[in-house]
């Protein structure tokens, strides 16, 4: 299939918000999880978290939009700027039937929600915000992304999981290679930072209890790995045909080059431990990108930090990639800032961009005595690596992956 362009990129994060102050703090290796302060979560098995406490004076948004909003759909808006900004384009020279919006997110926006339904239950129907319908649920911004611009074309929004973002960048790529759309705003967002959604997330079972060393609290693929740890944002870029981009002299900042999904069927919970699928949807995208897998130069890793997760995540590693594997540089940034759910393989793609153009893989943190040896993970602080092509795995609850292959300016060496 034909490769897409990605000339915008938009981030907000807790490691930073715009692509600049996010990665100078992605490579300095600094953790930015903390206790939850927004509301009291001291009660709550978990209550660590990558949080956003200054997302207003980045904002564009008036106040009167904001009241009827969730946060999940502020960051979209912020981040949708922000990559329009930084690929040049000014969305009232695009034909708006032809500019799409393709968005991923896991759980909707509950801030907005939890306190209607309060009101409701307080006061009766006539404490409820009229906006309350259309502010939580998860195609909320992308009908506000679409409002805000007045973009018309076909659009999307995906929920699966953590796997969500990754899917909706995967099907941004194959309507543009159909040439349906001239360009799209694809990404995630996922605000999970509030009482409800931080309960919901508790009971998922894999989040770290370590309240008392939040920033040592994610350790995906430790020895002392107990959970992962929940943060909030969006990732969001601009992707159009590299035609297009060259014709109006843009810069490209990378190409999504092939994309594979499967899913395990092996529990509604948990992943299949062998990692057999994870390894097909792998050799699905590096077929589609028409990469052989000695070519990657780094891998993003989905990284929950649980002990069947990252096994089998490495497992499936091993089958695509035999002995090889010790040789390319492994790396699971998100353990700075927080898993975001829905959000994180944007923002794992966005990170993998940035490595390609700084020629610097991000590291993990906390990997102080990793469970597999003799791989080559990217521990503890950043390592140089000239890197061409990459690898982004995502994957959802119940068995579900989804996996990218990203090239630096189409691939070129």
């Amino acid at each position: 299939m034909e490769k897409i362009a990605i000339t915008g990129i938009g981030v907000v994060s807790p490691s930073g918000i715009g692509k600049r102050q996010f990665w100078a703090n992605l490579k300095s290796g600094r953790s930015f999880i903390k206790k939850i302060t927004r509301f009291d979560a001291s009660l709550y098995p978990a209550h660590i978290a990558g949080q956003i406490d200054d997302l207003e004076k980045y904002s564009h948004i008036s106040e009167r939009l904001l009241k009827k909003i969730d946060a999940f759909s502020h960051m979209a808006l912020v981040a949708s700027e922000m990559a329009l900004q930084d690929a040049g384009i000014d969305i009232k020279n695009e034909d708006p039937s032809l500019v799409g919006i393709f968005l991923g997110n896991a759980i909707g926006g509950w801030l907005y929600a939890e306190t209607e339904l309060r009101d409701l239950y307080l006061e009766g129907r006539e404490g409820v915000s009229p906006y309350m319908a259309s502010a939580w649920f998860p195609a909320a911004p992308q009908g506000q992304v679409s409002i805000y611009y007045g973009i018309k074309g076909f659009s999307k929004t995906v929920v699966s999981d953590r796997a969500s973002s990754s899917m909706a960048l995967g099907y941004a790529r194959k309507v543009l290679a159909k040439n349906k759309l001239n360009m799209i705003l694809a990404g995630g967002m996922e605000a999970p930072v509030t009482p409800y959604a931080l309960l919901c997330c508790n009971t998922y079972g894999a989040l770290s209890k370590n309240n008392n060393n939040p920033q040592g609290a994610y350790r995906p693929f430790d020895k002392q790995r107990s959970g992962f740890v929940i943060g909030e944002g969006a990732g969001i870029v601009v992707m159009e045909s590299i035609p297009r981009a060259q014709e109006r002299g843009a810069n490209i900042l990378g190409v999504i080059s092939g994309y594979g999904t499967t899913c395990d069927g092996a529990d509604r919970i948990n992943c299949a431990s062998d990692g057999k699928e994870l390894a097909r949807a792998i050799n699905m995208a590096l077929s589609d990108a028409k990469v052989n897998p000695e070519e990657i130069g780094y891998i993003s890793l989905d990284g929950l930090a649980v002990d069947l997760w990252d096994n089998s995540e490495i497992a499936a590693l091993k089958l695509v990639f035999g002995n090889n594997l010790k040789n390319i540089p492994l790396s699971c940034p998100k353990s700075m800032f927080g898993n975001l759910l829905g959000a994180s393989g944007a923002l794992d793609m966005i990170i993998a961009l940035l490595t390609m153009e700084h020629g610097l893989v991000a590291p993990t943190l906390n990997l102080e005595a990793p469970v597999l040896n003799n791989l080559n993970y990217v521990a503890g602080e950043a390592r140089e690596y000239k890197v061409s092509k990459s690898l982004i795995i995502s994957r959802g609850r119940g068995g579900i992956n989804s996996v990218l292959v990203v090239e630096k300016n189409g691939g070129k060496k």
